[in-house]
């Protein structure tokens, strides 16, 4: 007879880890056409916060050639996402997507920590109400 001992903690389910950022297909598509036109398919799309914008923080993303050091690298639907330490507290959770419509076209961030955001969508405001307001352009 054989026996085998499995404790209570590996029979405990785990969650699985959440991704920081996660992106939708539509803009993992459209991030990796711009590395492609870019000429950098081992690029990053860069995605981070800033103070300013009309509700206090105003989201950003770029191109890099490569993650900084510190940097928190996310690789999802064959693109490497990085954030660096002080926005990864305001952007954990958030779902990047593109959208396309009659009205504009570009990146979205939905963002589960922003308590507020402005009309224009490219601002917010945690509910602690950190960051510095400015006027829209």
């Amino acid at each position: 007879m054989t026996s085998s001992f499995v404790s209570l903690t590996d029979m405990t389910a785990r969650p699985a880890p959440v991704a920081m950022v996660s992106i939708t297909d539509a803009a993992a598509d459209r991030a990796r056409n711009l590395l492609q036109q870019k000429s950098l398919p081992e690029g990053c799309l860069r995605v981070f916060v800033v103070g300013g914008g009309c509700s206090g923080y105003q989201y950003g993303m770029a191109i890099a050639e490569q993650p900084e050091e510190g940097d928190t690298v996310i690789e999802e639907s064959g693109v490497r996402i990085v954030v660096d330490p002080d926005s990864a507290k305001l952007l954990s959770g958030c779902e990047i997507d593109y959208v396309e419509d009659l009205m504009k076209a570009g990146f979205t961030i939905f963002n589960p920590n922003a308590a507020k955001s402005c009309a224009c969508g490219s601002s917010f405001q945690t509910a602690d109400g950190a960051g510095q307001a400015r006027a829209c352009h």
